[in-house]
């Protein structure tokens, strides 16, 4: 008779990672059943949601761009109809995406609620949902989806979200997608400013900084201001839109600011702020040339903040003054210099790829659309944006094809 021996390295020696495992393979079988038990609702205002919503977005991965208070700026500015999706399993809130209906050309497309100024969007989830991942039955999910806005949209097109979010993988991955044609550009933010540099070429970053500062210090010297009152902030605002209005004008493009609606739109999220000042709607941060009209504004930005994650929404420069020396690069030094030490993760720089940015950033985030029909001419209008993405993807992935894309653009307005 043989006797068999038994390798002990061949068996299990970590009774926390078979648990761990046996809680995740449990956590998936229930996600799989709960899509099948989940209950949909479609509300057309926000308030009765305000309680819900605020508890699923303390979650520090859930975007500031759907939180309460962002959306809630943007509806009291266009007065879009809402068509809010809600999750319900078991008597708990799964999940909230805050939809807006967006009419155009007899189209009627459900699109998160201030879908055009957003860098990143994710939805709102509960922890259980949001880290089920790939485990829910992504067809019924969309069919679900379909049967809740049937005869209120023809699409569902949620764009701008990471299938993966600092280590998250999104609820929504296996609904229809196409790849956006913008990426997204972040800096971590390390234990100590120095560190943080190591990530982006040091030494260069350092020796530009010293160039730029005897150039500004020529010019009579600038200073790094956040303004703390409201009314300053304001003012600020209005600042950026004229010099953002200008240098658009001067690429022969259109201004994405300009109209009232949006206008009032960053206005409102300016007092948009928790009572630990770790959350805010938008503050803006600039760089003044000292001496003479405290108007002299050299570069301006607008930045926003969600626990540990900070987005730059937006910045300009005024091309008349100390242009040689790349004024909105050295805000930003001292915009991300000084966040060290206040909690902050992670630096963004939002949307779309610029120099600039990747010379900053070496994180860059590929972000997703869902696309998702809801009638027959919601097909039609879903094909025809997987179309002009991908056509979009193509030509930015080329630098000499969308220059040439980019003069077109402005020759025609």
């Amino acid at each position: 008779m043989q006797t068999q021996k038994l390798d002990v390295r061949e068996q299990p020696s970590d009774d926390g990672a078979l648990a761990a495992t046996a809680i995740s393979r449990l956590r998936q079988v229930s996600m799989q059943l709960a899509m099948a038990k989940i209950d949909i609702a479609v509300f057309d205002a926000m308030q009765p949601l305000e309680d819900d919503w605020r508890a699923l977005e303390a979650d520090n991965l859930q975007s500031l761009h759907q939180s309460y208070d962002w959306c809630a700026a943007w509806v009291n500015a266009f007065q879009r109809p809402l068509a809010i999706l809600k999750g319900t399993y078991a008597g708990e809130t799964a999940f909230i995406l805050p939809v807006e209906i967006v009419r155009s050309r007899g189209l009627a497309v459900a699109k998160f609620i201030a879908a055009d100024h957003s860098n990143i969007n994710t939805g709102l989830f509960s922890r259980n949902f949001a880290e089920s991942g790939g485990s829910i039955d992504a067809e019924k999910f969309a069919r679900q989806l379909q049967h809740a806005l049937k005869g209120r949209a023809d699409l569902l097109l949620l764009q701008n979200i990471p299938l993966e979010w600092r280590g998250r993988q999104t609820p929504l991955t296996g609904l229809p997608m196409v790849q956006n044609q913008n990426h997204a550009y972040q800096l971590p933010l390390l234990a100590v400013f120095e560190e943080t540099l190591k990530q982006i070429n040091a030494k260069s970053r350092r020796k530009k900084f010293r160039v730029q500062s005897r150039r500004l210090e020529a010019a009579g010297g600038v200073e790094y201001v956040i303004p703390e009152t409201s009314e300053e902030q304001h003012r600020l605002l209005d600042i950026f839109f004229r010099l953002k209005s200008a240098r658009f004008a001067s690429l022969g493009l259109p201004d994405v600011f300009a109209d009232r609606e949006t206008q009032a739109f960053l206005h409102g999220l300016i007092d948009k702020q928790d009572e630990t000042g770790q959350s805010f709607g938008l503050k803006m941060h600039v760089l003044r040339l000292k001496g003479g009209d405290e108007e002299r504004i050299a570069a301006i930005s607008g930045i926003s903040r969600k626990g540990d994650h900070v987005i730059c929404q937006f910045g300009a420069i005024d091309e008349d003054l100390v242009p040689d020396t790349s004024p909105g690069e050295f805000l930003y030094w001292q915009t991300i210099s000084g966040l060290h030490g206040k909690g902050v993760a992670l630096f963004d720089f939002g949307l779309g790829d610029q120099t600039y940015k990747r010379s900053w950033a070496p994180v860059e985030t590929a972000h997703y659309d869902v696309v998702l029909p809801v009638s027959p001419i919601g097909v039609a209008a879903g094909a025809a944006h997987r179309i002009v993405t991908r056509s979009k993807a193509h030509i930015k992935a080329r630098p000499k094809l969308y220059k040439f894309a980019q003069g077109i653009r402005a020759r025609i307005g």
